[in-house]
């Protein structure tokens, strides 16, 4: 299978730059899977899992947002906040969804709302994706 470059990055340092097979991606406008070949593409990333597999080998990011770009045979992910499946703090992610469950009782119906929700939402659905990846 033909390969390509992935580069993931966040704010405080390069987590990962290999040759992959595929890259698997939480999009803001639904998850996508990036090959070799793909067309250029930029897409704007939302909170979720980021999957990368070479082989039979597969490595899993947490990202809180970002963006992506593929072009030229090579992916580069700009992460707001990434890190290791292996090394993200799932007690900390319970502790923020409480936070915003919180702040939402207040809330007056609005656009803002609407995006505060969304955003419990991918926090809610990393804590599940999490808990099934460690359930085995």
């Amino acid at each position: 299978m033909a390969t390509f470059q992935l580069s993931l990055t966040s704010p405080e340092k390069l987590l990962f730059e290999e040759q992959v097979d595929q890259v698997d991606l939480p999009g803001a406008e639904g998850d996508l899977g990036v090959l070799a070949g793909h067309a250029p593409i930029v897409a704007l990333l939302r909170p979720g899992l980021v999957t990368a597999s070479s082989g039979a080998e597969r490595e899993t990011f947490v990202v809180l947002g970002g963006i992506a770009e593929f072009s030229n045979e090579k992916l580069t992910i700009l992460a707001e906040f990434a890190s290791h499946i292996a090394e993200f703090d799932v007690a900390e992610l319970q502790a923020r969804i409480a936070e915003m469950e919180e702040g939402l009782a207040g809330m007056p119906v609005s656009e803002e709302l609407d995006r505060a929700v969304a955003r419990l939402d991918h926090f809610k659905s990393i804590e599940a994706s999490l808990a099934a990846a460690t359930a085995f």
